[in-house]
């Protein structure tokens, strides 16, 4: 029987979505400063509790690195990820700084995606939309382009993958083989042509390079890594983590998976404890939270049978943990993320 997935299941259940939103050509000395996530989320991506962005390099070499932190340098094909959607700053050249337009993302919102835009050498920082004037002719060695989006998910009740996801994730081309090289490679031609179904298209795409990335991380992981990462690695924790998500209704005690895992009680539960940060019956009791908060917004379920299904034999019992974890009832929890929609 093959092993579960489980960093799968957990994309799917924090409802994974991308949009990709820039095509960006650059000439001369460049600069291009993105404010934090949070502050631009209601334009970019209003429906996702969490938003991370991502630039992919096309063509070119750049620099790119967290406001206020050493920058790292940038070559065709190379992705950078923002997980916790910091502030930071794409350039030409180390140490550069430009003013954060956090107003004209809520102004590109109402226009048509992709965006293409260019920013002009001849005045560092300035933004000039290609769908309104043509770029001036390239002139500098320093050229670059690159697309950027957006990756949104949820937050809560649990998600084990962001907290355990560093700052700033920089993963080079690995060759013209690698799935971030191919999507540089489609990415520049869907954003130029914008043909009709490009914007769904490059959303597909960036969520497969998006997986790739985290698993390429998994990979590169030192041997002292803690973390949910580190533990899906893990020959024993791994093993119980893909228990506990292929039956998450099951009534699992640490006698079960250390059964299952070839692993005693003891051993298990520190090893659990010392790389995921929590006890495992700790563990699947907020991923039961998890898994309860999707059923609840994507179907009619009744709260009862939403208790039946994550494992609990009673809904008094399944409403006080959920409320203990999310802070509140789980039929208020429902309403109060509901689209507005739901409501009219």
């Amino acid at each position: 029987m093959s092993e579960h997935d489980t960093l799968s299941d957990v994309l799917r259940t924090v409802r994974l979505r991308t949009a990709v939103f820039y095509y960006v050509s650059c000439d001369g000395e460049w600069v291009a400063e993105a404010p934090c996530s949070r502050d631009i989320a209601a334009a970019v991506m209003p429906e996702a509790e969490h938003v991370m962005e991502y630039h992919v390099l096309t063509s070119g070499e750049c620099w790119a690195g967290l406001v206020g932190a050493a920058p790292i340098r940038m070559r065709r094909g190379d992705v950078v990820l923002l997980p916790h959607g910091d502030a930071h700053v794409v350039s030409s050249a180390p140490g550069m700084r430009a003013d954060p337009a956090v107003d004209s993302y809520f102004e590109q919102a109402r226009t048509q995606r992709p965006f293409r835009f260019h920013y002009d050498g001849t005045a560092p920082g300035t933004l000039l939309d290609l769908d309104s004037q043509p770029p001036p002719p390239s002139t500098a060695a320093t050229a670059a382009t690159f697309v950027c989006g957006f990756i949104g998910c949820d937050l809560k009740p649990f998600n084990p993958l962001i907290a355990t996801l560093p700052r700033m994730l920089h993963l080079p081309a690995e060759g013209r083989s690698a799935l971030s090289e191919q999507f540089a490679t489609f990415a520049a031609a869907e954003s130029a042509s914008r043909r009709p179904g490009s914007e769904a298209l490059l959303e597909r795409l960036s969520e497969m390079m998006f997986v790739d990335a985290i698993r390429r991380h998994v990979e590169q992981l030192p041997p002292e890594t803690t973390g949910w990462l580190a533990g899906l690695r893990d020959r024993y924790v791994g093993r119980a983590l893909a228990l506990l998500h292929e039956r998450p209704a099951a009534p699992w005690t640490i006698e079960d998976l250390s059964s299952q895992v070839g692993l005693s009680r003891s051993a298990l539960h520190e090893r659990f404890v010392s790389l995921i940060g929590q006890a495992p019956v700790q563990y699947l009791t907020n991923w039961r939270m998890q898994l309860a908060s999707r059923l609840l917004l994507e179907g009619r379920s009744t709260v009862a049978t939403v208790a039946v299904d994550v494992g609990y034999d009673s809904e008094a019992a399944f409403a006080r943990a959920f409320k203990r974890l999310v802070g509140m009832p789980p039929a208020a929890w429902r309403r109060a993320h509901e689209p507005a929609s739901a409501h009219a």
